[in-house]
Formats: C-alpha cells, structure tokens, sequence
C-alpha cells in the first residue's frame, strides 16, 4: 500500500461497535515507535496498542513487570506522533494502578494527556474492574484485559493458557462480564480455548479483541515484532509470521560489514563531489599552511 495513500477518516468507538455488529473484524496491532505506528497506519489498521509487551520487544527485559510508566510514555508519543486514523491504545504498566482509583486515574491521565491516548488499558478482573469504573467514572475510556495476563503471569504459573476447565472458564467469562459492567468499551482476551471466547461474545455488548483466543472474537491483535518476524523471542502458538525482517535485517547488515571491509562500500556514487576549480583551490590552501 502507498504510504501515499489518502488519509482515511479518524476510527472512532462508534465506528467499532457498527463493525461489531455488522460482523466485520477488527484488526488491532502494537507498535512501539514512530516507524511502526506508520506502517501500521499505512496498513489500514481499525486500532493500535502500545502494550508493555515493550519491555521484552523493544526494551530487552525479560518480562511486562519491569517497564516504567516514564518509558511506557517514551514509546507511546513516539507512536502518537505516527498515527492519524486508527485508535490509540495505550497499555498502563505493571504497578502505575493496582493499589487504588486515585493511582490509576493519575497514571491513565498522563496517558491521555502526555501521550494523547484514546483509551488506556489494564489488566485482569477483580480489583481491576473497581480502577476501570472510576477511570470511566472520570471519562477515560478503558480496555479490560483477561485470560492470560502478562502482568499477573507469576500468579498464573507462567505463560499457559487459561480458562481450560470449566471453573476457570467461568472465572474468565465472570471477569469480562464485570468489566463491561464497569463501563469498558473494548475487551481483549489473551490464550483462552475457542469455546470460552464464544461464550464470553455472546454475553457481552462491547467488542472482543482476541489473541490466542480464536475465530469467533470480534477482532484480533498480534505483537507488531512476533508477526513481522522481528522478535528473536519464543513465541507463542498462535503466533503466525507474515514477514521475516529479522532474518532480512541480518542479511543487509551482514552484506554492508563485508562491503566495508572489502572496500566496496562506499563507491564513488556514494559520495559528493567538488567543482575542479574549486578542488585545485583547496590543494592551493592546503599547501599555504
């Protein structure tokens, strides 16, 4: 697609929840950085997720926990100042809300307000329904989080799908159902089998947003790295590369270190030259001194 493309109009929730119920998917993905918030926004995009999915992806941690509100801000302007049409999400990191309404609304405005967000978004249900209905409460639009959540996987016993007895199911499909009580506008849910999916779409009114979570949500997201191939990390089952730039970025830089070193790079093109006068002048200089 032309990067030269005619903008297209602003996505709106509105726009979401028509598409919804007009059973066309949604197509959400992360970017981190001003280069991958252009392509995805060349791409056509419905909505954009900063996540703290950062922290590994762009930041070398080896988990969400470590990554600060300071640098979730960081990449998130960065991101901003890429995008025109699609949504906005930005993901609020690890510790910036759990303890109480008063730490989350302070963090999720510094979204809002330093970053620009449309909607910020946190993680699990329980006491995160009580900090989504008082961002709501306040006009923060809010995206749930449940079924794996990155943030909480230690408690989880680490990165494995959730909701695959009938119990936990229902504790998954209990989590969404309070989050829209609570006035969410967008849920996404993360490694769950198909079948809780399902049954958490037909109980609620909001879009569904799955990853690992299969068909029948209302839309999908995918790690901006994971499905370009860029991350080296392990990546989980329902992870599909479309491209393979990691593998090509090796080969370009390894192709430019040994043109460098054979002498080949950089060419006579490459470079910028000087009138004849004004090269004989130079040497005239040269000498005087």
């Amino acid at each position: 697609m032309s990067t030269h493309a005619a903008p297209r109009r602003r996505v709106t929730l509105a726009d979401l929840a028509a598409k919804k119920r007009a059973g066309e998917p949604l197509v959400m993905v992360t970017a981190y950085d001003h280069p991958g918030a252009q392509i995805a926004e060349a791409a056509g995009v419905d909505l954009v997720l900063v996540g703290d999915s950062a922290a590994m992806t762009v930041l070398g941690y080896d988990s969400t926990v470590p990554i600060t509100v300071d640098e979730m801000l960081v990449l998130t302007r960065a991101v901003r100042r890429g995008l025109d049409a699609p949504l906005l999400v930005g993901d609020l990191p690890f510790g910036s809300y759990e303890a109480s309404d008063a730490l989350a609304l302070a963090t999720a405005q510094r979204f809002v307000k330093e970053a620009g967000v449309d909607l910020v978004k946190i993680e699990r249900g329980g006491t995160s329904v009580a900090r989504a209905r008082a961002l709501v409460d306040a006009g923060i639009p809010v995206v749930g989080h449940v079924g794996l959540t990155p943030q909480s996987v230690a408690a989880l016993g680490g990165y494995r799908a959730q909701g695959r007895t009938a119990e936990a199911a229902i504790a998954v499909i209990d989590d969404a159902i309070a989050l829209q009580n609570a006035g969410c506008s967008l849920l996404v849910v993360e490694a769950v089998p198909s079948p809780v999916t399902a049954a958490i779409v037909d109980r609620v009114d909001f879009p569904v947003i799955g990853i690992g979570a299969g068909a029948s949500a209302d839309g999908q997201v995918l790690v901006f790295h994971d499905l370009l191939g860029i991350y080296d990390g392990p990546a989980a089952r329902f992870v599909k590369r479309y491209a393979h730039l990691r593998d090509a970025a090796i080969d370009g830089v390894a192709a430019y270190a040994r043109e460098v070193r054979s002498g080949a790079y950089p060419a006579p093109e490459h470079g910028y030259t000087m009138a004849d006068a004004e090269e004989q002048r130079l040497r005239e200089l040269l000498d005087r001194r």
